[in-house]
């Protein structure tokens, strides 16, 4: 059963960071790439591949948001099989005019009714500046981006936030199961979050 954590005990254990393009993740010295390998991997994969006869559209007529964090393993995570779910990921998880996009495609084109968000804590959109960080864009590319870095301090807050926007969106059909979720790093947990009642 999901736990459900008010954003004010959230906001007391958080921890305060601000990441910039300097920090976190640069390559360096010590980065290699793994193309190869995973090629290596796959072909072990393919050995008696089992998942020929899956149909196209997911089985359990379900899409997932999610934020694009290493550490979350959504299938793993919400107990899903293959083909019984399209998920969707990003930085943050967060509800973008794309996500829009292939959330109408999978409800109008692939059958899905349900639609369910993950976001987690410590996620890394929490710790950036996005004026910094489009400053240091600009300044070392040359030209400011086009789209939101759509940071935020609470996860559970962006959860909400995201919800609304599926529930404002004339392109998606079917909203009357919507829920969010906030996964916690620590413990493996989801916790639910209630949606604002406008």
């Amino acid at each position: 059963m999901c736990a459900v954590m008010s954003r004010h005990h959230y906001r007391r254990a958080a921890r305060s960071c601000v990441v910039t393009m300097k920090g976190v993740g640069v390559p360096d010295e010590t980065f290699r790439p793994y193309a190869d390998e995973l090629l290596e991997r796959n072909r072990a994969f393919a050995v008696g591949f089992p998942d020929a006869d899956l149909q196209v559209a997911p089985t359990k007529n379900l899409a997932v948001v999610a934020c694009m964090d290493s550490r979350m393993d959504i299938f793993a995570l919400l107990g899903l099989g293959h083909g019984e779910a399209h998920v969707v990921r990003n930085a943050g998880g967060v509800v973008t005019d794309d996500v829009i996009r292939s959330v109408c495609l999978s409800q109008r084109l692939l059958g899905t009714r349900e639609i369910v968000l993950v976001h987690h804590t410590d996620c890394g959109l929490q710790k950036v500046s996005p004026a910094e960080f489009t400053e240091e864009l600009e300044a070392d590319v040359g030209v400011k981006p086009v789209w939101s870095i759509e940071a935020f301090s609470d996860p559970y807050v962006d959860v909400q936030r995201s919800i609304k926007r599926l529930m404002l969106s004339p392109f998606i059909s079917y909203k009357e199961h919507i829920r969010g979720f906030v996964y916690d790093v620590v413990d493996g947990l989801l916790h639910e979050v209630e949606a604002h009642e406008d």
